[in-house]
């Protein structure tokens, strides 16, 4: 006979649809083994085997590992009635483990070694099939460990880093058929690693950004247990329903995670994901486009804060004319059987853009007139020709009086005596001119490279901290 004092105490009846035993339960046949997938306060895995009349119970944050690789925390709970290996439903919030349950797996299990500090079993479920051992570490505290290989000889364990491909500037490819179109989205890069129902953001230069945006944790939890990495780009959008970069900037360098709620609260974001580079133990780089496009598509992902956007197969013009229409940056080409090249900039990916862009390399800044002579205000430009960085030219618009400021408390540690570009520079351009290292990356918009190969017009969209130097490309 075996007693529920626990877990009793921590339900009430009426209050919660689970299964409330009033006395003492029989044992019956010691074999089962249920996981239950339960969005609480914090999504996590309920292992449960089946000991003594009771099922025995663990909380598992990121759920039993796939691989003999990985350790992962479990933490012992109170036991649970045997009728609970067939709950599923919603417990009500304000109530213990308010959230909604549902079955992940269930199936029988082989009990090797039951011990105070070691459990080891074989489970046979339709999801989960391999030898586990449980290892007490102290408390309530345990850890979780798959010993044996995963039955799929090709199993792979989710990467630590797959740096993105890019594209290449061009116009729209004649072979219209052989590629598939998507719009091009005014963010930034980000992979998405997902783990266990949690994320990991990574841009470009593999800056983790996870804690800057908040409110992009929930997509983990709606991929639950399935291992996948995505490539996609975190977009803030105006209150026309436009991307907007410049809404955007105020969210990139923040990195408390008090502030970045707020900023979440004001200025929303979402991650729009239009490739997926790994899915249930298996690399899909070496898939085609069109494949890869289809497994995304599988996925469902449609959250408020995440979408997969819909991509097009040939009508380049048409997209194009589209994206104009909406106001989008442009479009991107993907030849339909391309694979993915992690770190590779390719022409089998062509963007294809309504207003130039280009990256550039803050090498200074010029005094503003006025009230803010003694301030920032145009900056000094550069780009890499040749091997090494060129002087690009002189950019003073685009800027507010709290860009300026916050550019010239990010410059002010940076500087140095000397220009950090190869001369000769105009000196019209140059009076007055603090000089900086040349670490910081920046975007502007522009009409055309001079005869002298310098921006013209050059308008200041804002700062790239995604993207190192080394990473700007010329687009001419």
């Amino acid at each position: 006979m075996a007693e529920l004092s626990t877990y009793r105490a921590k339900r009430r009846a009426g209050k919660t649809p689970e299964p409330i035993p009033s006395g003492p339960v029989e044992a019956e046949s010691d074999d089962r083994f249920v996981i239950q997938e339960h969005h609480a306060r914090a999504l996590h895995w309920d292992f449960r085997l089946e000991r003594q009349g009771v099922l025995v119970s663990w909380a598992v944050p990121k759920g039993l590992p796939a691989d003999r690789k990985t350790r992962r925390l479990a933490v012992r709970t109170e036991d649970h009635p045997l009728d609970y290996a067939d709950f599923e439903g919603e417990i009500p919030h304000g109530e213990y483990g308010g959230g909604s349950v549902s079955v992940w797996d269930r199936g029988r299990y082989d009990l090797e070694k039951w011990s105070d500090r070691e459990i080891m079993v074989v489970l046979h479920g339709e999801r989960v099939d391999g030898r586990y051992v449980l290892i007490h570490t102290g408390g309530n505290q345990w850890l979780v460990h798959r010993m044996d290989d995963p039955a799929d000889p090709a199993f792979e364990p989710l990467p630590e880093l797959v740096r993105p491909m890019l594209a290449t500037a061009g116009p729209l490819p004649r072979a219209d058929d052989e590629y598939g179109f998507e719009f091009k989205w005014d963010g930034i890069r980000a992979i998405c690693y997902v783990d266990g129902g949690r994320i990991r953001l990574l841009t470009r230069n593999d800056r983790d950004v996870t804690v800057s945006y908040p409110e992009l944790r929930a997509l983990g939890e709606a991929i639950g247990a399935r291992p996948v990495v995505l490539d996609g780009e975190i977009v803030a959008f105006g209150d026309d329903g436009v991307p907007s970069f410049g809404a955007l900037q105020e969210r990139m360098h923040v990195m408390e995670p008090a502030k970045a709620r707020r900023g979440a609260q004001r200025t929303p974001v979402v991650y729009l994901a239009f490739d997926v580079l790994h899915l249930d133990g298996r690399s899909t780089v070496r898939l085609a486009y069109e494949e890869r496009r289809a497994l995304l598509d599988g996925l469902g992902l449609a959250g408020t804060h995440w979408q997969a956007p819909p991509w097009f197969r040939g009508g380049g013009a048409a997209v194009l004319a589209a994206a104009d229409q909406q106001r989008l940056e442009g479009v991107v080409a993907k030849r339909l059987g391309s694979v993915y090249q992690p770190g590779r900039r390719s022409s089998e990916w062509i963007k294809v853009k309504h207003t130039r862009t280009q990256e550039v390399v803050v090498v200074g800044w010029t005094p503003g007139q006025g009230r803010r002579q003694s301030s920032l205000g145009a900056l000094l430009l550069a780009v890499p020709r040749q091997g090494e960085l060129r002087y690009a030219g002189k950019v003073g618009t685009g800027f507010s009086d709290a860009v300026l400021d916050d550019l010239g408390r990010t410059l002010a540690p940076l500087e140095r005596a000397d220009p950090p570009v190869p001369g000769p520079l105009p000196r019209a351009q140059i009076a007055g001119a603090r000089w900086v290292q040349p670490r910081l990356v920046g975007e502007v918009t522009f009409t055309e490279w001079t005869r002298e190969q310098r921006l013209r017009h050059p308008s200041w969209r804002g700062l790239r901290p995604d993207k190192n130097a080394g990473d700007v490309v010329v687009e001419d």
